[in-house]
């Protein structure tokens, strides 16, 4: 497995924000997390890259114990992750956003002698084209559109290489067009990289879950299964909306 995880738990204030008891993937593997608000979901990816500290647990990734590390320790392990918020710099242009992705030496002397080579121009090229940002190369970013700044986003993830990326809402804000496209870019990355995902609508939620879909709620693992499967329980209906809309929820997904 690429990622395991063994009662995992974390408590801010003395009310429990996660308690996983057992969560796995497998490398190359596409998972789909869903859950009403407050389910723990984001939380999950922050402990995974280091950004919150557990109170119990393990987290096995490529075979090794990940908690306790640094947010930059476990980034360079190859944990990658792109956040909800686009946090590009605006002011650059794209290229210029993806070359500071790119791995290199990051100590001032380096630097300062820092060359452009050609692999280094064909990879940020080559990633430019898979996220379908090849046309706006030298467009400031800050004048992309939502979809194309979110691609952005993971094409900074993807440059660093990661073997796992962690994905919080990639969906939220788009157009259907952009919406079938960053769809279509996740499941062309899962080839390569495990990929979690975190997203609330369901529409895309069936358009990329290929095996898993995860529920989580109050913290804790609901249900797993697929999207059929997930979509027909009745306990995951319940927990967004509640009984009485059961059917309403259950006919938009």
């Amino acid at each position: 497995m690429l990622l395991t995880v063994k009662d995992l738990s974390v408590s801010f204030g003395g009310l429990q924000a996660l308690n996983l008891h057992n969560f796995s993937l497998a490398p190359r593997e596409l998972r789909v997390i869903i859950g009403p608000n407050g389910a723990g979901k984001s939380t999950f990816m922050d402990l995974l890259c280091g950004r919150t500290k557990a109170d119990h647990g393990t987290v096995f990734f490529d075979g090794k114990q990940i908690l306790g590390m640094t947010e930059i320790q476990i980034a360079e392990m190859g944990i990658g992750r792109k956040f909800q918020k686009p946090s590009i710099f605006p002011s650059l242009s794209v290229y210029d956003n993806m070359l500071l992705a790119t791995k290199m030496k990051k100590s001032v002397l380096a630097s300062l002698f820092f060359k452009m080579d050609s692999a280094i121009d064909d990879k940020i090229r080559h990633t430019a084209v898979r996220v379908g940002l090849h046309g706006v190369l030298d467009k400031c970013a800050g004048e992309l559109s939502h979809g194309q700044k979110q691609w952005l986003e993971i094409a900074i993830v993807v440059l660093q290489d990661p073997k796992l990326m962690l994905i919080d809402e990639p969906a939220a804000g788009m157009s259907d067009r952009e919406t079938e496209k960053t769809g279509e870019l996740l499941l062309e990355l899962s080839t390569q990289h495990g990929v979690i995902v975190i997203e609330h609508d369901m529409h895309f939620v069936k358009q990329i879950a290929q095996k898993t879909v995860t529920v989580l709620v109050n913290g804790q693992q609901l249900t797993e299964g697929t999207f059929e499967e997930v979509r027909n329980d009745q306990r995951v209906i319940d927990s967004y909306l509640g009984r009485s809309n059961s059917e309403r929820i259950k006919a938009s997904i």
